[in-house]
């Protein structure tokens, strides 16, 4: 091979070798841009720098005393074995080298990905300031430092059995490289292996005798430096290596001090692993108890304190058991560990059947208030304000006007409903798609208003499967829908109040200057920004505007970069494309779960995000809670992931739907983990009060945390410990009718004056009935505004009446004739009725029920709000509009105060016009002209249900009802 042949062959080889090089990192390097250009370099390089800090040190340090280790067995051989060999003693140390640094790499790199975040909560924990009933621990050393101790501990384990293996190795390495003369004659002793062996050395004269191998080598070593040495038949009875019990038992006795230091260290290890264990106990569950109860404390704590010391008397037995050669010592301590487990098993399972069990409200009641007390800090339900509701009965109408506010706020859409018809009437295009509807409030008006909100996001499945197409040109989202829960069209969908594209709002508090979602649920490609090619930006009757991104989210294509992403995303388009030029920029990690989660994936994150809209521009936020499953003595909520027994909404993640900015607010100083992460990470963590005003103000409560405390509450509110134990005063969360089947009930958020205070506010509630019971037994609330954010109220009913729950509600709504009537007409006639949410409302000292009811027609599929239903005491309105149905609850000049009567549509405002005017002019007419009008409200009405008319329905049912009355009187 010529000069130049041999220059392009290892210019190739380089080539290939930094290809594979650049291939390996090509995610590392394009996350490191990413990270760069989010502003959070130091996060991303937190977990690589705690590595190198951890890996180097372990590195080095192991490698060293592995080296060392091997060395000392290297000597120790040496030194008791004599060979005939010749041993190649640079091979042998670069063998030795090649172990100890093979023994590094893998202790580094298990204790570097597995304990590297476990040590950053070590050293930068947090403390709870409450210690542990049992062992009197601050909670941070279960939560906080233990994953890193059990961590470590098992990884030294782990290591020990390692070392042990390495040790067997490298005997095995001496052995081949130094083989034994005692190995070379089958199975003679080693003074029948050699016949007439006589040395002398120098000038002494000094002979040795064939087992004088040691004198040997220096005899030889002499001679070759000059001395003389004179060997007389030197002849070997036979060859080859012999490995018998007899030649094991030697060897053995040679790797005698490893073997011991390895025993020794084992058997504390285990001590140490069983000294560990007791702290487990605080998270167990054995009968009425979650944490060490009883038996725990008095069997199988003591247990694990015993194997502890039977582990140092093993580790002490071991040394002396190989001293004195005395091996059946040393199988003691293993076999008596053993017998200790089975008794100390064997006894707890005794004394749990036939002590505690019999008398268990006396042996656990202490570990009951532990476990009580415990699991209402863990799940942040120590200071919930109990208050008295008398639930009385006497609501007027005064009361409805003076709680007007609350009443306007009542939600008579729902959440599918309003998805459908946005999804039908404001997507514009078939490429658009409202992914769901989420409930905020807004000032509207001056007045605080409950909203339906929904983004409009680009379905990137509808789209032309082009890359241009998916990466160039339909780059965004467009803007919002926003609805009153309250109020409906005069066909019984939302009003809105901001719509279409661009958007349009109906009031001067709301308006939207940066429509465009470049981030959000659905958008999950890559796109390029600032290119050659135009972005669409949103239709424009039969045209199309197009816009370019003026914000800062990308990284910027120069060429290494369109190298590295183009190697990422598996695209040649991206390096050879003649639309992206020097200005253009990728934006990765659009949708914002993933980008929450590649950012900081060591938090739980709400499933919902939910948009808002603050000073024109468009927000998402989502709630981020940390959890533990080492919470002591916490029951686990089985809702949660895995055995979660701690949680903390304590984070709320705020994106920026333009500009990508992703910003983490701590709203809960108190939360320790929270504080912990913030040591770790101060360049992501922020502190709450640096949340803007505006986006403060539409910070919620969110429902998986409510939910989970509200399902913890329904036993734990009980704090006597008798109550506890005989479960006398177990709640349920109530269930409902929702569609047409019975469903347990989700919280709901309401706007509303709660009793006893004047303040309008936006809260978080769910009611509560006893277990297996149907009456309501109280109110679980939780605050969402201002200073009272995440304050938890309980209105408890009074246990000596009968307060009517939502279920006892739904049955006098299904025994209702006239409603059951209507509910078998809709469906003979084809239809599709539902029922929504039922809502129970504390208005003054009393209770109000409200359900909407849906119609889906068969010649539409958007569910329509047809009627409403109030329930209060044993009264019953269904009525087509909240207003009216207030009015025959409370009388006139109930909804005087409501907006625009409370939900009440157009068709149903006339509805009720003409039947006022129907009812003055029956009194006009005579008997038989009032049937004869009844029977032309009648087939009119049949005729409009017929053609699937419901609005005219409707109003022919209330005249015929009003109709009706009249012949009763």
């Amino acid at each position: 091979m010529d000069k130049k042949k041999r220059i392009g062959l290892k210019i190739l080889i380089i080539v290939v070798i930094v290809g594979a090089i650049i291939g390996a990192l090509v995610n590392f390097i394009t996350d490191f841009m990413w990270f760069s250009e989010m502003g959070y370099v130091s996060v991303f390089l937190t977990k690589l720098f705690t590595m190198l800090k951890i890996g180097i040190p372990v590195f080095i340090v192991v490698t060293f005393l592995a080296y060392i280790y091997l060395k000392v067995i290297k000597m120790g051989y040496f030194k008791r074995i004599v060979s005939s060999e010749v041993t190649d003693e640079k091979k042998l140390n670069l063998i030795s080298w090649g172990l100890a640094g093979a023994f590094g790499l893998i202790t580094t790199y298990i204790s570097t990905t597995r304990l590297w975040f476990e040590v950053l909560q070590f050293f930068n924990s947090t403390d709870f300031n409450k210690e542990d009933p049992l062992f009197n621990n601050d909670i941070s050393f279960y939560v906080l430092k233990l994953g890193f101790i059990n961590g470590l501990s098992g990884i030294l384990l782990g290591v020990l059995v390692v070392f042990l293996l390495l040790t067997a190795i490298y005997y095995g390495i001496l052995i081949s490289m130094h083989t034994p003369d005692f190995m070379k004659g089958g199975n003679k002793e080693p003074e029948q292996e050699y016949q007439e062996e006589q040395t002398y050395s120098g000038t002494s004269g000094t002979y040795g005798s064939a087992g004088g191998f040691g004198d040997l080598f220096e005899n030889l070593r002499k001679q070759f430096n000059g001395g003389q040495t004179q060997q007389r038949s030197y002849r070997p009875a036979s060859r080859g290596p012999s490995i018998n019990k007899k030649n094991i038992w030697k060897l053995v006795e040679v790797a005698r001090g490893p073997i011991i230091a390895i025993g020794v260290a084992l058997f504390l290890m285990i001590g140490v692993t069983f000294f560990l264990k007791q702290f487990d106990l605080l998270q167990v569950h054995r009968g009425a108890v979650y944490g060490a109860g009883f038996t725990d404390v008095n069997i199988t704590l003591w247990m694990y304190r015993v194997l502890v010391a039977l582990s140092v008397v093993g580790a002490v037995l071991v040394a002396v058991g190989f001293m004195k050669k005395r091996f059946k010592m040393i199988a003691l301590v293993p076999a008596a560990m053993i017998l200790v487990g089975i008794i100390g098993m064997g006894a707890g399972a005794i004394v749990q059947n036939f002590v505690v069990s019999p008398d268990e409200i006396n042996k656990e009641s202490k570990y009951l208030e532990y476990n009580m007390a415990c699991t209402r800090d863990a799940y942040d339900l120590g200071d919930v304000d109990v208050k008295s509701f008398s639930a009385a009965k006497g609501l007027t109408s005064a009361d409805i006007t003076k709680n007007a506010e609350t009443i306007n706020n009542i939600r008579i859409n729902d959440y599918t409903p309003a998805e459908k018809f946005y999804n039908q009437t404001q997507s514009i295009r078939q490429y658009y798609e409202f992914n769901n509807v989420d409930v905020d409030r807004y000032v509207i008006d001056g007045e605080l208003t409950q909203t339906f909100l929904s983004a409009r996001e680009i379905d990137e499945s509808r789209i032309s499967d082009t890359w241009m197409n998916r990466h160039l040109k339909y780059t965004h989202g467009y803007g919002i829908t926003l609805s009153r829960v309250d109020e409906i069209t005069s066909s019984g969908q939302p009003k809105m109040i901001v719509d279409s594209i661009p958007p349009e709002s109906d009031t001067k508090s709301i308006k939207i200057k940066r429509p465009e979602i470049y981030f959000g649920e659905l958008t999950n490609d890559y796109i390029l920004v600032n290119t050659d090619e135009k972005e669409f930006d949103y239709p424009d009757g039969d045209n199309n505007k197009y816009t370019k991104y003026q914000g800062k989210a990308g990284v910027k294509m120069n060429l290494f970069a369109r190298i590295m992403f183009s190697i990422r995303e598996k695209s040649l388009k991206l390096l050879v494309s003649s639309n992206v030029n020097s200005d253009s920029r990728i934006v990765i990690n659009r949708n914002i779960e993933e980008r929450v989660n590649t950012i900081m994936p060591y938090l739980e994150y709400e499933e919902d995000p939910y948009m808002v809209t603050v000073d024109g521009k468009l927000y998402w936020i989502i709630d981020a809670y940390t959890t533990s499953e080492k919470y002591p003595y916490s029951e686990p909520w089985n809702s949660l992931t895995g055995k979660t027994n701690y949680i903390r909404n304590s984070i709320k993640v705020v994106i920026d739907a333009y500009n990508g900015n992703t910003d983490y607010y701590i709203v809960d100083p108190d939360d320790p983990i929270a504080q912990t992460y913030k040591k770790i990470f101060p360049a992501l963590f922020k502190d709450g009060k640096e949340m803007p005003e505006g986006l403060r103000a539409h910070i919620r409560y969110p429902h998986k945390m409510f939910n989970t405390q509200a399902k913890v509450y329904e036993r734990y509110h009980m704090k006597d410990v008798n109550v506890f134990y005989q479960r006398e005063d177990v709640w349920a969360v109530s269930d409902e009718m929702y569609g047409t089947e019975e469903t347990e009930m989700s919280s709901q958020y309401y706007v509303m004056s709660l009793p006893g205070e004047t303040q309008t506010q936006f809260v978080n509630s769910i009611p509560y009935t006893p277990k297996d019971k149907k009456n309501m037994t109280g109110i679980f609330m939780a605050k969402n505004d201002g200073d009272n954010y995440g304050e938890l109220v309980l209105y408890q009913l009074p246990k000596s009446k009968v307060v009517y729950g939502p279920m006892q509600i739904e049955a006098q709504i299904d025994q209702n004739t006239e409603i059951s009537k209507e509910f078998s007409l809709w469906a003979s006639n084809g239809s599709n009725y539902s029922r929504g949410n039922m809502f129970v409302i504390p208005i003054e000292d009393s209770l109000l029920y409200v359900e909407p009811i849906y119609l889906e027609a068969t010649n539409s599929s958007i569910p329509e709000v047809k009627r409403v239903i109030v329930a209060y005491g044993d009264q019953i309105a269904y009525k087509p509009t909240l207003a009216e149905a207030l009015v025959e609850l409370f009388g006139d000049g109930s909804a005087d105060q409501i907006n625009n009567g409370g939900g009440k549509s157009g068709s149903s405002g006339d509805s009720s016009g003409d039947s006022s005017q129907s009812s003055s002019d029956s009194k006009k007419l005579t008997r038989s002209q009032i049937i004869k009008k009844a029977q032309e409200a009648f087939d009119k009405g049949e005729q409009a249900l017929k053609d699937g008319n419901w609005t005219e329905y409707g109003k022919q049912q209330d005249k015929l009802k009003s109709y009706l009355e009249q012949l009763g009187e």
